[in-house]
């Protein structure tokens, strides 16, 4: 192995950034100007991508030419085209100029701000965005930073999941003991995001104590009080401890939404942990459901709310 030329020991060469930068731009652009052309589901077999790389990473770069190359002819046919107007599933996941470039920013100054010190303005802009969150939801003023409350923005919902669950356990635990994990029980719907079943178990809720509750065309597929009060009663009578209660505004699955004002009632009853994932939730101005949550929200002691958010508000 021979000596490394000065280049490849300097991983962001600002005379070559420009350039190099920019031709990834006019790729992501041309592939917006023809994503519908694509197939929405990748025509390829598991394993594809292993046989078209080398067994080891190469020692030098390419140039960001023959990069690209690699990318339109090897990884673009392997894609699921999330960007399409074809793709309907999930949730909506539609890109846009704020939210790319907010990324080429963050990517590009590059801070670590896991304390104030790290980076004092990304950790109080942190702070600030937070607060507009709050803001935008109608919450009282206890949920806001300057209130006394705060939060923190996470970059995906198994994140924003397992800290909640986290937070929530804790809680509990400090007044059962740490013995007390094999009693807390946590509910949710069949609609319910799988990465809610997947954060209580990394958090240590026995898998027996997860509560997969049934929802019917009836409710239009959204968990009502009636099912969780008496789920809740049963294990009660059985000594357990409910602890935390996730109520969904726009199901993944099939957009239902969540009996949240009955549920948020429910919850304060039985001293549960509200969470509430707003997986559609381009903010609802004026929609009737939107007030229904937030008459929920402000009736609770201890609520986690996370969203999916459309990136083009960011």
């Amino acid at each position: 192995m021979g000596s490394l030329p000065l280049e490849a020991m300097m991983p962001l060469n600002p005379d070559s950034f420009a350039g190099e930068s920019s031709a990834v731009v006019d790729f992501l652009a041309d592939y917006y100007r023809n994503v519908d052309k694509y197939p929405v589901m990748a025509n390829t077999q598991p394993g594809t991508i292993r046989k078209l790389l080398p067994e080891a990473a190469p020692e030098l770069g390419d140039s960001m030419d023959r990069i690209l190359d690699d990318v339109q002819r090897d990884i673009l046919p392997g894609l699921t085209h999330w960007q399409s107007p074809s793709f309907f599933a999930y949730f909506p996941a539609n890109a846009s100029t704020a939210g790319f470039a907010g990324e080429m920013l963050s990517a590009g100054l590059n801070v670590v701000p896991f304390v104030w010190t790290a980076s004092p303005v990304a950790t109080e802009l942190e702070q600030v965005v937070v607060d507009w969150m709050a803001s935008l939801l109608g919450l009282p003023e206890r949920f806001h930073f300057k209130g006394g409350g705060g939060g923190v923005l996470h970059g995906s919902t198994c994140e924003a999941v397992v800290c909640t669950l986290a937070a929530a356990r804790d809680r509990a635990l400090s007044k059962l003991g740490h013995e007390g994990i094999l009693k807390l029980v946590v509910y949710a719907s069949d609609q319910t995001h799988a990465t809610f079943q997947k954060g209580a178990s990394i958090v240590g809720i026995p898998p027996a104590n997860f509560r997969i509750l049934r929802t019917s065309a009836n409710s239009g597929y959204g968990l009502t009080a009636t099912i969780v009060q008496r789920a809740i009663e049963e294990d009660v009578a059985r000594g357990l401890v409910p602890l935390y209660l996730c109520a969904t505004v726009g199901t993944t699955g099939l957009g239902a939404i969540d009996r949240v004002r009955e549920l948020g009632h429910v919850a304060r009853r039985y001293g549960n942990s509200f969470n509430l994932p707003l997986l559609y939730a381009n903010h609802p101005y004026g929609d009737t459901k939107y007030v229904e949550m937030e008459c929920a929200m402000r009736s609770q002691v201890t609520i986690h709310a996370h969203l999916t958010i459309n990136n083009q508000f960011l």
